[in-house]
């Protein structure tokens, strides 16, 4: 890694420390912002997904269990090293994600829309995601819509003390 990207990732990871947000309780707001998502996408999962050293944790989640999985198997950590957004229609035919245990296993992924949600200087704290069991494409509209979704999450994350 190149020391700038390893300087960002020190400064990404500081900036998500600072909000002190990494294993509070469920916000109902964020709730609502996924679950919206959740309907408007009819998509089996949807998560407020935050990317921390070694683990990506969710804020908020409709239809997981889990609350975090290990950050080395998460679609969002390739998410995050997009500038807006990442799009996976078939996680099966998808080299990075093909072999790995969330699509050979539970939840089994086959389609991912993850997108950036900022820290308001501007570092990637994780995504506003829709994953489903099913390979799909996304629109140009629903790409929008997601990203519109994902700026009220940000807002949410940003402007509270957590």
């Amino acid at each position: 890694m190149e020391s700038s990207t390893l300087d960002r990732e020190t400064l990404r990871l500081k900036a998500l420390e600072n909000l002190n947000i990494l294993d509070t309780k469920p916000d109902a707001q964020l709730d609502a912002v996924t679950k919206a998502t959740q309907e408007y996408f009819k998509c089996k999962i949807c998560l407020v997904s935050l990317i921390a050293e070694d683990r990506q944790w969710f804020k908020s989640r409709q239809c997981l269990d889990v609350s975090e999985t290990p950050r080395n198997i998460s679609f969002c950590t390739y998410a995050i090293a997009e500038e807006e957004y990442l799009i996976v229609t078939d996680a099966t035919k998808d080299s990075r994600f093909a072999g790995g245990p969330l699509v050979k296993g539970e939840p089994y992924i086959r389609s991912y829309a993850g997108a950036i949600l900022r820290s308001t200087d501007g570092y990637e704290l994780g995504t506003l995601c829709v994953i489903h069991d099913e390979p799909r494409e996304f629109s140009a509209e629903e790409i929008l819509m997601l990203k519109e979704m994902a700026k009220k999450a940000e807002t949410i994350i940003n402007e509270n003390q957590w």
